[in-house]
């Protein structure tokens, strides 16, 4: 790179509009959306679409509610022609749909264009010529008049070509190519005389489309000169004012948005921003801000991921895991912090809520997706994201403190695996800690109980699996957990204090079941938890007992082994 790129680049001249009223505008409805998927984008790709592909992708966009697509280049070769043809004679345009087609101003091109459209009810019309200052120059060799006239005359042919098929309801659409880098005064010169020949009507409105062929400045200067052509051309109330964002500079969608504040009221782009170089405006990304805001975009996205395969499968191209709205992650938090405030906030949310939730600007249902993403596990998470899932997926409300606990034993194994761990993963590591299928055979009856009140108590009896056999147990207690806790200790030789307690219940009906979180103090030494669950209340208590008993003395073992490696 140069030391001094200003030796080599030149900054884009602003246009000075100095009494702009854009950046107090609110964007309250959905503008006219033109998709250009199966033109500017299919243009772009490195195996173009076949018949089959295009036809999938026409079928998609009209599901999704667009009323404008643009359905090819019908000139530029025999597959873009015989789409056209195929959509017409089979009759697959719905009532409430126009097509589009684009040629440039040539006069076999645009002969060929309208031979396409023979029988259409409805079509839009493309017609474009470069005007940029370096296009003149170095392309075309035509000065400012030149142009004025080449554009003229082939809107012109327009007219006469239209009048030939009297039946097809014909709206005309041009483009200053390059307007993005041209001087305004000049694209109005030229917008002008087009119009001038068109002859448009506030009942019969033509389409002027003002794209950022290249993006050569950041999105508020494109936005001083679609004010200021919005303010300035002649015949505005006879114009459907539209806009096509490219991406170069990574602010396709921004000079998108601020072109709609700026008066222009259509919009062209593709489905997740694919086009030349770096792309297209991103229509899903425009229509889904639009929609975060609650304003409706009038197109349908509830089901993204459907919508996403199949424009992967008809480009060819991927779409990226970060992409916005719909790319496999955009969902997701790994930060512990970020998962801890979400957990909280879903916690606190009521239905009928005003959506107002932290690092989720829009609610995943919203679009097809599900909650299983929102939160994923890895190195760099915490214990709200590692509960949120357990919870979710699996029914679990872990105390604070053993959220805490468990998440050590997560912690431990991400450090060696050093990979994400999915809810799956966790179930299994959670039901290994605390020994939830392995070490929790037991059985019981209380055999007694005695005296009432303050003075009661209850003899509990049963047979314990431990270190290999079954052990005969009997305890006395105020209770079934103090009457195990007394029994416990005999047959082992544990003492166990219970420090707290936290139950709740899974599941409904006859698959229901408890889960007993007790915490607890093992042989004066250790404060751990145990974990049970069953179908009873008690035997779930006592489960988490053995658990919490038996994870102690795997610890003990644990730490004597490393003191012995250490002497």
């Amino acid at each position: 790179m140069l030391k001094q790129p200003q030796a080599k680049y030149r900054a884009f001249a602003p246009i000075g509009l100095k009494d702009r009223t854009w950046p107090d505008a609110v964007l309250t409805k959905a503008p006219i959306w033109l998709s250009t998927d199966l033109r500017d984008g299919n243009q772009a790709l490195v195996e173009p679409m076949d018949i089959a592909r295009k036809m999938r992708m026409f079928e998609t966009l009209v599901a999704i509610g667009f009323k404008e697509i643009e359905v090819g280049f019908p000139s530029a070769s025999q597959v873009e022609f015989d789409f056209v043809r195929k959509l017409i004679e089979e009759d697959r345009i719905p009532d409430d749909v126009t097509i589009q087609v684009l040629t440039q101003a040539r006069d076999h091109l645009i002969a060929r264009t309208f031979e396409s459209l023979q029988g259409a009810p409805r079509a839009i019309v493309h017609l474009y010529n470069a005007v940029a200052p370096v296009m003149r120059r170095v392309v075309l060799g035509m000065d400012e008049d030149q142009i004025v006239e080449l554009a003229s005359s082939h809107a012109r042919m327009f007219n006469d070509f239209a009048a030939k098929q009297p039946a097809t309801k014909w709206t005309f659409q041009y483009s200053p190519e390059m307007f993005s880098g041209t001087d305004v005064v000049f694209s109005k010169r030229v917008v002008d005389a087009v119009t001038e020949v068109w002859a448009p009507t506030p009942e019969r409105k033509c389409i002027v489309n003002l794209p950022t062929t290249v993006e050569h400045s950041t999105p508020n200067i494109f936005a001083d000169m679609i004010e200021w052509m919005h303010r300035n051309l002649a015949r505005r109330d006879s114009i459907v004012l539209c806009v096509h964002p490219h991406n170069d500079r990574g602010t396709g969608t921004a000079a998108g948005e601020l072109a709609l504040m700026a008066g222009a009221e259509r919009i062209e782009g593709c489905l997740f921003g694919n086009g030349e170089r770096t792309g297209n405006l991103d229509l899903v990304n425009v229509a889904l801000n639009l929609y975060t805001q609650g304003v409706s975009p009038e197109l349908d996205f509830s089901n993204i991921d459907e919508i996403r395969a199949t424009v992967e499968h008809c480009n060819q191209i991927p779409v990226h895991p970060r992409h916005p709205y719909v790319g496999d992650l955009v969902y997701t938090s790994f930060s512990g912090s970020h998962q801890d405030a979400i957990k909280k906030a879903f916690a606190a949310r009521k239905e009928g809520d005003i959506w107002d939730m932290p690092y989720l600007p829009i609610d995943p249902k919203d679009v097809g997706r599900s909650y299983e993403a929102v939160i994923r596990v890895n190195s760099q998470s915490g214990k709200g994201g590692m509960a949120y899932l357990l919870e979710s997926e699996y029914g679990l409300e872990m105390p604070r403190r053993l959220q805490m606990e468990f998440m050590q034993s997560v912690q431990r194994v991400m450090d060696v695996a050093g990979k994400e761990l999915t809810a799956a993963d966790l179930w299994q590591l959670f039901v290994s800690e605390y020994g939830i299928e392995t070490a929790q055979s037991l059985q019981h009856r209380v055999i007694e109980e005695e005296g009432e009140g303050a003075n009661a108590s209850v003899i509990l009896r049963g047979d314990l699996p431990w270190d290999g056999e079954t052990r005969a147990i009997e305890g006395r207690g105020n209770g079934p957990i103090d009457a195990f806790t007394q029994a416990l200790s005999k047959a082992t030789g544990h003492t166990v204090r219970v420090m707290d307690y936290h139950q709740h219940a899974i599941g409904a009906g006859a698959d229901a079941k408890s889960v007993a979180y007790l915490e607890l103090r093992v042989d004066e030494s250790q404060t751990l938890f145990g974990v049970g669950i069953d179908a009873n209340v008690i035997t779930a208590s006592l489960k988490a007992i053995v658990s919490g008993v038996q994870r102690a003395r795997s610890r003990g073992a644990h730490s004597a082994q490393s003191e012995v490696e250490v002497a």
